[in-house]
């Protein structure tokens, strides 16, 4: 069994334009239009979450949307798929670690 990643070679046109996002802490170049989980796996990413259950290392599976194992934050936003969003210029990604916490407002909403 192969210990090289699959996704070595990004398949898109040699003309998209290459745009930078920041994953950990960690510059990576990568082509306008990839999603951002097909980004980090090009670039040698391979745990993009942790389980909720065990801190198990995660990373897409599905790849359209279904699986939810693709989850990170973006730009200070947590649990994105990352499979579903596309790639923009200075993105910043962080792997999800565990369960996000919840914010309940005290404002708005009927309480009993």
């Amino acid at each position: 069994m192969t210990t090289n990643s699959l996704f070595s070679v990004a398949l898109t046109p040699p003309a998209a334009k290459a745009v930078t996002i920041i994953f950990e802490d960690r510059e990576l170049v990568v082509s306008e239009g990839m999603s951002v989980a097909a980004a980090l796996l090009t670039q040698g990413a391979r745990d993009f979450r942790s389980s909720v259950v065990g801190d198990v290392s995660r990373a897409p599976y599905c790849m359209m949307g279904v699986c939810f194992e693709c989850l990170v934050e973006i730009d200070g936003v947590p649990a994105r798929q990352s499979c579903m969003i596309p790639v923009r210029d200075g993105m910043r990604i962080k792997r999800q670690l565990g369960a996000v916490s919840l914010s309940l407002g005290t404002g708005g909403g009927h309480h009993e």
